[in-house]
């Protein structure tokens, strides 16, 4: 039956047709044969016979093919993008043929659906694409520039046509696609646009082929408008404490002023006089104070790293609160590299607020750690009232407290991010009262889980 492989579908249909019935014809020529009629009726119903195989054996192989045309005609459409063609017939039955026609024709619905969301996402990304402020350039291997978006063409300096097809180097983007990502740069590009960046990259393919996706923000103007609000809290925090002192200061050296000048002088002026500079005296130095705390905000050193043993350091600060036991919860034991002052003074910072924060209502103060993936996290409870708004936490010199100086929060973030790590403060969910949390990422060097000698 090799011969059979070698003959087209149809073929094949036909000579399976003609092998099932050449042993029927072969028994009717016989049969006819056998009789005694005339030789000319014998060819005549035997021609017959051969004529009637040959129409039918042309109507199986219509039956069978053109169905299997109007599909492939209907797969070749979808393949080009035809997705309006149907198939049809059979649908006043339900056979094998019609269930192939009726998925072919959901599976033209279904491309069609999404060709059209397709087109709408396509139509949508471009525009995206072309409004925003970000550069976007797309690099094929050979680093040549195939796609940018208008933000990239201002930033050049040349239309879309003058750019396409070029290197990054003759385009000047040669840093854009080198190095680590996501980075920053200082750079100046040849539209003549210069500032801070932030570059990103990543891959994709298309059509097959590998493309390198570069993403440049302009960090300027955010930097711009982040330091002028920064500007504008610290002069409304610093004018706010800077007239508090000087209110005062101003209103007794007028009232000293005049009983300096008044004739005859009251007979204890020497006292209102002595105590009247005493206020003065004491508003001086606590503007001082406060000069010297913003001094020292901004004289934070880059932290030196050492070796520190989480659990003796978070027992040594818990020891050195004298107002209140402050309960330390086992945690695992582990090494972490830390600048050990800077540390010290920021959890110091985090048990004094929960300190005070606690002794307000009578509650306690516990603090413990956890590591997970090498990274610890040391937290400060409290059941203090907890935070009525976390708005100006972060805020240099803002206090709520009698005589706080405003810059313990905002020290201790600058150490936690100085190490790499995050701060923050939330109301507790489990419990009235506060939590601050100290978050080091790849800080933990080694950890070995320690049994809880309370259970």
């Amino acid at each position: 039956m090799r011969w059979l492989r070698k003959l087209t579908h149809d073929q094949r249909i036909v000579a399976y047709i003609l092998t099932a019935a050449a042993p029927a014809l072969g028994l009717a020529v016989y049969l006819l044969w056998a009789q005694s009629w005339s030789t000319t009726w014998r060819w005549l119903l035997i021609s017959f016979l051969v004529l009637w195989l040959l129409l039918a054996v042309r109507a199986a192989r219509i039956t069978v093919l053109r169905p299997l045309q109007i599909i492939a005609n209907l797969l070749a459409g979808l393949r080009e993008g035809h997705f309006t063609m149907r198939a049809r017939g059979g649908d006043d039955r339900e056979d094998e043929l019609t269930s192939v026609f009726r998925e072919v024709n959901a599976l033209s619905d279904t491309l069609e659906s999404q060709r059209i969301g397709a087109v709408e996402a396509d139509a949508l990304l471009r525009r995206v694409m072309e409004e925003i402020e970000v550069v976007v350039f797309a690099f094929d291997g050979h680093r040549t520039l195939r796609l940018a978006n208008r933000a990239g063409q201002r930033l050049l300096g040349l239309p879309l046509e003058n750019i396409l097809g070029k290197s990054a180097d003759t385009l000047g983007l040669r840093e854009c696609v080198e190095g680590s990502t996501p980075r920053t740069i200082e750079a100046v590009f040849p539209g003549g646009r210069a500032g801070r960046w932030e570059v990103r990259r990543s891959s994709f393919r298309q059509e097959g082929l590998p493309m390198e996706l570069v993403v440049l923000a302009d960090l300027s103007r955010a930097l711009r408008e982040e330091e002028r609000q920064v500007w504008q809290r610290l002069v409304r925090v610093l004018s706010h404490e800077i007239n508090n002192s000087l209110a005062p200061i101003k209103s007794l050296a007028g009232t000293l002023r005049g009983m300096l000048d008044r004739s005859p002088r009251a007979p204890d002026y020497e006292e209102d006089l002595r105590s009247g500079l005493e206020v003065i005296g004491g508003r001086s130095e606590a503007l001082e104070r406060l000069m010297g705390s913003y001094a020292r905000l901004a004289r934070l050193p880059p932290p030196t790293l050492g070796h520190l043993k989480i659990d003796e350091h978070v027992r040594r600060v818990a020891e050195l609160e004298a107002r209140l036991p402050v309960q330390v919860v086992p945690g695992p034991r582990v090494t972490v590299r830390a600048d050990a002052d800077q540390l010290d003074q920021l959890l110091i910072n985090l048990v004094k607020n929960g300190v005070e924060a606690a002794l307000e209502t009578g509650g306690g103060v516990e603090m413990g750690w956890s590591v997970q993936d090498h990274a610890l996290d040391l937290w400060v409870r409290d059941e203090g009232k907890g935070l009525s708004s976390t708005a100006n936490l972060f805020v240099p010199f803002y206090t709520t407290k009698r005589g706080g100086s405003g810059i313990g929060l905002v020290f201790s973030r600058q150490v936690a991010e100085a190490h790499g790590g995050t701060l923050t403060l939330a109301n507790r969910r489990d419990h009235r009262g506060c939590e601050a949390r100290l978050h080091l990422p790849n800080a933990a060097e080694t950890a070995e889980e320690v049994s809880d000698p309370r259970s």
